[in-house]
């Protein structure tokens, strides 16, 4: 359809039918019979007619549930204008790929872009036209529960991976292409950033930290194409931001040039009362009408109060106008004017979904996600040792994560299957855990060559509204480990987690030590595949890990302090540190190990100094000096020495994942501009200024090779 068209189709609609548009129900309105759902609708201040006027719904999926659905609101709707389908897709939507956290830690955009596109085109057979992901939300806090969920603590990372989803899940051209979704670039902003890592709590930072850290990322979907924008639960400076209108008026639209369609998340504007910023219903609707929210999901705000603000003209129509033109424009991107069923199609639903080919790839994400921690010469096991397997984890289906909706468990082969596809029944022997615990299972260990200790968290422990103050392994995990210690056998820890762990109290009592995160559909194949060797670990850390509780949040790029610690004056007291304590992470952002080792030389640059108009070309040598292929992620970080703010110890600047054959090398080139060594400045422009830089490289933020630059140069603002 045709602009003009649409402009006209909004010009024919009544007041109802407009605000309509920006209502969403949940699936409840629509999977049950009309006398169930009395209640929800008076609770929503909706009546039969309003219901024929409603713009979108989340939730619902299935081929022939859509599209019936579809069918009977086109028939009661006056103008024939379709719903738009939309759920929270967050990591497959069948086939469950790794955690987001997880997927991140590949350090791999191409194959975020992939893992995306597969959830896409599963959902899209499935009748879904919108996805609430990707959330690139920053994260420093671990006792968050939805850190699983976003991508890690660098504003960098976040923002390659950001572009890669948006890229996997919408494609070119979303008209022509049924198999892609809309994406919904979530939470505007700074979700990821509350007090005490407690869900839904307030978040408290200056803009400048709100600019230079928070909001790189969605301005990198945004620009790369995100259809939609969620509101945020939390406060920014404040205000609510749902209900923020600088926030979403000045910065979202006019500096970002975001001109899409803005959602709230669930139920987020009537919680403005709650918030206290609204006496009621009414006073909320205006504040998020006015901040220019689209769409109200699931309360009653504009279906309620609305009409009453526009006909007596408190609120400006045209404003009306230009949200529910909005939502008609993605309709129509979708091609679903044309084809209101659009990519819905049950013989393709059957074909699709959890096929071998995205279950390969489900098993390679998770591969390439698998962070290996600690090797004492135990891994990779041999396939002619006899192994125990012990740990609440050791048989568990329970890998997939919090997000996925559609994924089945019962489909999940767990650590035991995938070990078993490298040994014998007869070499693999289960011991419970409470064997363990009351010593009665050291005979059965007496003939054992090696411990895998199966750990970690449950599904549950991590997602939204799972929020924890301690960061320790759950239950007797910690005994459980001592306990095995006393067979005097090497022990192999693995962790299937939605966060980073506080491990010291295991670290030193294992030989190994293999994060997995919850890898997803081909989770525990994945991790035999990686025990055994089948494939040679190359997943780094987006997140720091702590070594307790008392450090969080933790994160690599902490500001410069007037008293820092370092190797010269650490016994010395009045500095910034604890005292029972290091302040360095147990492990650290960008750290992975490997079954062979790389080795870093010849560090140079094409020049020393150079101007804003000039490029640095940074080179390092990179050796596989071990006897098997490896992939390393090459890091370069960078450190403003001197600047008009207090600036991070370092910055992730770029990376490079490659791969290399034993005892082969490959020189690694980078290339840095004056604008990567910017930053906001204290009256908020984004400037680079004249002075040195140390520029490092290496395997993790911690092991670099450093040396020093200098910018000469007129101020870069942008």
């Amino acid at each position: 359809m045709e602009a003009i068209k649409l402009k006209e189709l909004v010009d024919q609609m009544t007041v109802e039918e407009k605000i309509g548009q920006m209502i969403q129900l949940s699936s409840d309105f629509y999977n049950t019979t009309e006398n169930e759902i009395t209640g929800p609708m008076n609770e929503m201040y909706l009546t039969t007619e309003k219901m024929k006027t409603v713009g979108s719904v989340l939730g619902i999926s299935g081929a022939n549930q859509v599209k019936e659905i579809q069918r009977s609101h086109l028939e009661s709707s006056r103008l024939g204008i379709p719903l738009l389908f939309m759920a929270d897709i967050v990591h497959g939507y069948r086939t469950i790929f790794p955690i987001p956290l997880g997927l991140a830690s590949s350090w791999d955009p191409k194959l975020v872009e992939q893992t995306a596109s597969i959830a896409a085109k599963e959902a899209a057979v499935a009748g879904l036209h919108v996805t609430f992901s990707p959330m690139v939300d920053l994260v420093r806090d671990a006792r968050w529960g939805r850190v699983m969920e976003s991508t890690g603590e660098d504003a960098y990372l976040n923002q390659q991976m950001a572009r890669a989803f948006v890229r996997g899940y919408q494609g070119p051209n979303l008209k022509e292409d049924v198999t892609k979704l809309a994406a919904c670039v979530k939470h505007f902003a700074a979700y990821g950033a509350p007090i005490a890592g407690r869900e839904y709590n307030t978040v408290n930072m200056s803009e400048r930290q709100l600019r230079e850290n928070y909001l790189p990322a969605y301005k990198a979907a945004i620009d790369e194409g995100s259809r939609l924008v969620m509101t945020a639960f939390n406060t920014v400076d404040g205000i609510p931001a749902t209900g923020n209108s600088w926030l979403m008026n000045e910065v979202l639209r006019k500096e970002m040039g975001f001109d899409g369609v803005l959602i709230s998340d669930w139920g987020a504007i009537g919680e403005l009362i709650a918030h206290g910023v609204a006496e009621n219903l009414k006073e909320a609707g205006t504040l998020a009408f006015e901040a220019g929210v689209d769409i109200e999901m699931m309360s009653a705000a504009y279906s309620s109060e609305l009409k009453g603000l526009i006909e007596s003209g408190t609120l400006d129509e045209t404003k009306l106008d230009t949200a529910v033109l909005r939502i008609l424009e993605l309709k129509n991107d979708l091609g679903l004017f044309e084809n209101p069923y659009r990519g819905a199609d049950a013989q393709k639903e059957t074909q699709e979904m959890f096929s071998p080919q995205n279950r390969e790839v489900a098993r390679m994400s998770a591969e390439q996600s698998i962070v290996l921690l600690k090797n004492e010469h135990v891994l990779p096991l041999r396939n002619d040792l006899k192994i125990a397997l012990i740990g609440p984890n050791s048989q568990t289906r329970d890998l997939l994560g919090s997000w996925s909706w559609k994924g089945d468990t019962a489909e999940t082969p767990s650590l035991y299957e995938g070990i078993l596809q490298h040994v014998s029944t007869e070499q693999l022997v289960v011991i419970a855990e409470a064997d363990m615990l009351d010593q009665s299972a050291d005979e059965k260990l007496a003939d054992v060559d090696v411990i895998v200790l199966a750990l970690g968290e449950t599904s549950e422990m991590s997602g939204e509204a799972a929020s924890r103050t301690s960061l320790t392994l759950p239950g007797n995990q910690l005994e459980l480990v001592k306990a095995v210690r006393r067979a005097a056998k090497p022990v192999v820890a693995t962790l299937f987690n939605g966060r980073p762990l506080d491990l010291s109290a295991i670290v030193e009592e294992v030989d190994g030590l293999v994060e997995a995160w919850f890898p997803g559909s081909e989770g525990g194949t994945a991790l035999a595949n990686v025990l055994f060797g089948a494939v040679n670990p190359s997943g780094k850390l987006t997140m720091s890990f702590p070594r307790t509780i008392g450090q969080v949040p933790m994160y690599y790029n902490q500001d410069k302090t007037g008293r820092p610690i370092n190797e010269t004056n650490k016994t010395e007291k009045y500095l910034s540190k604890y005292l029972d304590v290091e302040n360095t992470p147990l492990f650290p952002f960008g750290f992975g190990l490997s079954y062979t080792k790389f080795s870093y030389s010849a560090l140079n640059f094409s020049h020393t100094t150079f101007t804003e108009e000039e490029t640095v070309t940074v080179r390092v040598t990179v050796k596989n000096e071990g006897n098997v292929t490896g992939a390393e992620i090459v890091q370069l970080y960078v450190q403003d020495e001197v600047a008009k703010v207090v600036r991070p110890v370092k910055e992730l600047k770029n990376f490079e994942k490659i791969t290399l054959e034993p005892q082969a090398q490959k020189e690694v080139t980078f290339t840095l501009t004056a604008e990567a060594l910017a930053y906001v400045h204290p009256d908020l422009m984004f400037a680079a200024d004249n002075g040195t830089f140390k520029i490092m490289v290496g395997s993790d933020s911690e092991n670099v090779q450093s040396e020093t630059i200098r910018l000469i140069t007129k101020l870069i603002t942008k």
